[in-house]
């Protein structure tokens, strides 16, 4: 196994994360691939650096260290009333973005006090501009922000609800294993189906939690090397694919490179996936620091394919639309995963009300064209399309696992340091 420059190898981490036929191949279109924002549900660990004493959204938060989205406000009135224009991103894609379906915003209550969010993973900045959006969009709305990492957060929650002084309303996390983990713990509220309603329901299982915002495992490809169907359709098959052979390239430190060996560990078993690691190793399989490298490697060249999140290889197609890279999707397995952001009410707030209707917004058809235009994320109502000529998650066929269960990465870690994968 090669490693590339800047490599750590130990866990980094981080909260990222993370078909048939048609659906499980779709090529992505060169003039569908520049939406406004660069920075991706599940891309940012979050850092510890971001405000924990109670502070408000910033109304200029940036959008990410690869580009921008512009102001968040787009053109919110003060008084509620409000378009999809104002949550969209921009560029050709936006230009020829369908109509969408699903809850309006103007169909519900205002927001009206003030709630404290916990925030695991500020995604460059993007989520703080969604609050930011709101409250301009509602003057008598007012968000009590806090943010570090997923896993941090959690663990004050759990805390906090244990003491019996819990300080937040609602948790937004970048992964389902820390809403997981609050919610096994009996921190949080049971969400009513009427708010949960429009998700598929492998995104709100107990309704202890509901995803918002989805990412998909997939298999960038170089087009000027492999073809699409010299991609296999079953993870395990890429350890005997002599095309890939020396010329594939992984993230093993990153958290959304970990949470696929760990749905790899619960639907297979520890021995297979020793065996599938071993197996990538064998095929000398290339180390980099991060999914991102990996997918911008496959559309240098420097790869032929790679193991990443979907949404990094529509970040490299945003920065050079004639980039030779396209995204293969396999069947039913761990290299299937769709993993997602989410949301959760905190057990024991006072502000029930106003907190289920916050996530009844976060599920409005406006709400999920700023995740899928601004984020490239996979929206979670079926009413609003994914960018870039996206299999849509039904066209996807993802494996049947408790994503809560993601969380338990002790045991994946300790797997990845027996093989020298860390």
């Amino acid at each position: 196994m090669t490693r590339r420059a800047g490599d750590d190898p130990t866990t980094n981490g981080s909260d990222d994360h993370g078909a048939s036929g048609l659906g499980r191949r779709r090529f992505l279109r060169t003039s569908a691939v520049v939406a406004g924002g660069a920075l991706v549900a599940g891309c940012s660990s979050g850092g510890t650096n971001a405000s924990a004493n109670g502070s408000n959204a910033s109304s200029n938060a940036s959008g990410g260290a690869n580009g921008t989205v512009g102001n968040a406000s787009g053109n919110a009135s003060t008084n509620g009333s409000v378009g999809i224009k104002s949550f969209r991103g921009s560029g050709p894609l936006v230009e020829s973005r369908p109509p969408l379906k699903g809850p309006r915003i103007d169909d519900l209550p205002d927001l009206s006090g003030t709630l404290s969010v916990y925030l695991g993973g500020g995604e460059g900045g993007l989520y703080t501009q969604f609050l930011d959006l709101l409250q301009k969009m509602y003057p008598k709305f007012n968000v009590k922000l806090r943010t570090a990492s997923s896993s941090q957060l959690a663990n004050t929650l759990i805390t906090e609800v244990e003491s019996g002084s819990p300080k937040a309303d609602v948790f937004w996390a970048v992964d389902l294993g820390a809403l997981g983990v609050v919610a096994n713990n009996d921190a949080t509220m049971k969400l009513p189906k009427k708010v949960v309603k429009p998700v598929p329901k492998s995104f709100h299982p107990n309704n202890q939690w509901v995803g918002v915002a989805g990412r998909a495992r997939s298999v960038p490809y170089n087009t000027n090397k492999l073809s699409a169907n010299q991609i296999p359709n079953k993870v395990q098959k890429f350890t005997d694919t002599k095309q890939l052979q020396g010329s594939m390239g992984w993230a093993p430190t990153y958290g959304a490179f970990q949470s696929f060996i760990t749905a790899m560990r619960l639907l297979h078993g520890k021995e297979q996936t020793k065996q599938w690691l071993k197996g990538m190793q064998g095929q000398n399989i290339s180390e980099y620091p991060d999914e991102f490298l990996v997918s911008n490697a496959v559309a240098d060249g420097e790869l032929a394919a790679g193991f990443a999140n979907h949404y990094y290889s529509l970040r490299v197609r945003a920065a050079r639309p004639n980039a030779p890279i396209e995204l293969a999707f396999t069947k039913g397995d761990a290299g299937a995963l769709i993993n997602a952001a989410g949301v959760e009410v905190i057990k024991g707030t006072e502000r029930r009300q106003l907190a289920m209707n916050f996530i009844k917004h976060l599920l409005t058809a406006e709400a999920q064209e700023f995740f899928a235009t601004r984020t490239f994320a996979y929206p979670m109502i079926p009413g609003v399309p994914p960018v870039g000529g996206l299999p849509t998650i039904d066209e996807l066929n993802p494996p049947e696992i408790d994503l809560a269960k993601l969380s338990n990465l002790e045991p994946t870690l300790t797997l990845m340091r027996e093989t020298g994968v860390l």
